[in-house]
């Protein structure tokens, strides 16, 4: 697959379908890769150039050391967007990602048509919590975060029925960086866009899990409330709506981001 080299990082990403279509671009949520949105490439691909990538720290992206920041992370999309020559784009991030696409929104809105915003909060947890988490990751590696983050992502009823799902993300959270995963836990500990929603001009969909425990509806509402071009969108799933609840999601993204 390929790789850009660029900065302090080389970047791992894979493009799918044809270049003449709209372009969509993901970004993955915390601990996983851009693998996580095989259920999107599988059916969305005809429909649009699709662009995934592992953010920094993640999957087979390479994990320079940090503390990260979200200004990195925003940076990392608009040049891996110069490399493949876009102009223009549709994104889809969540969680972790969904806080780079509001950076992105912020900051670059000339980019992009429409983002969608999933599972994703203007301030996501504390910054306690956060350095906490990076130090435990640092000390004792992935696999104590590993074990216990099924319960975070999914409802208990999906967990039941789907183990084969649930241990391959498992197993890719637990051979991560330690390094990345901490460097990003820390670069959510300062991301917080509370006060610059106000500013954001291009079309936005927030889509909230309403049994998403760690970003909430009401998260989702307060993002709304506050961005002059933004609606709300619910989907009956935990944190990993994208695959606990595929098809919804695949059919909000068609609805939304024409």
């Amino acid at each position: 697959m390929p790789v850009f080299n660029n900065k302090d990082i080389t970047l791992h990403y894979a493009t799918f379908g044809d270049k003449d279509k709209p372009a969509l671009l993901f970004s993955n949520s915390l601990g996983t890769s851009y693998q996580m949105w095989q259920p999107q490439i599988d059916v969305l691909q005809n429909a649009y150039f699709i662009i995934c990538y592992d953010t920094r720290g993640h999957g087979q992206s390479s994990a320079p050391k940090g503390p990260y920041s979200i200004e990195q992370l925003g940076q990392d999309v608009i040049d891996l967007l110069e490399h493949l020559d876009i102009n223009k784009a549709f994104f889809c991030g969540i969680s972790m990602g969904g806080m780079t696409g509001q950076w992105l929104a912020i900051n670059h809105p000339e980019r992009f048509h429409h983002l969608m915003l999933c599972n994703t909060a203007a301030k996501i947890g504390n910054e306690a919590a956060w350095l906490e988490r990076a130090q435990l990751v640092r000390a004792q590696g992935l696999k104590p975060i590993a074990d216990t983050a099924a319960s975070r992502w999914f409802t208990p009823s999906f967990i039941e029925n789907n183990p084969a799902v649930i241990k391959q993300l498992s197993d890719t959270l637990a051979a991560g960086s330690p390094e990345g995963y901490a460097s990003c836990c820390e670069a959510l500990a300062k991301a917080d866009t509370r006060e610059q929603l106000k500013n954001i001009e291009v079309a936005i969909t927030v889509l909230a899990g309403e049994q998403d425990p760690i970003t909430t509806v009401s998260d989702g509402q307060y993002m709304v409330d506050r961005i002059a071009n933004a609606r709300l969108a619910t989907i009956d799933a935990s944190h990993i709506s994208n695959i606990e609840q595929t098809q919804v999601f695949n059919q909000l993204i068609q609805q939304y981001l024409v």
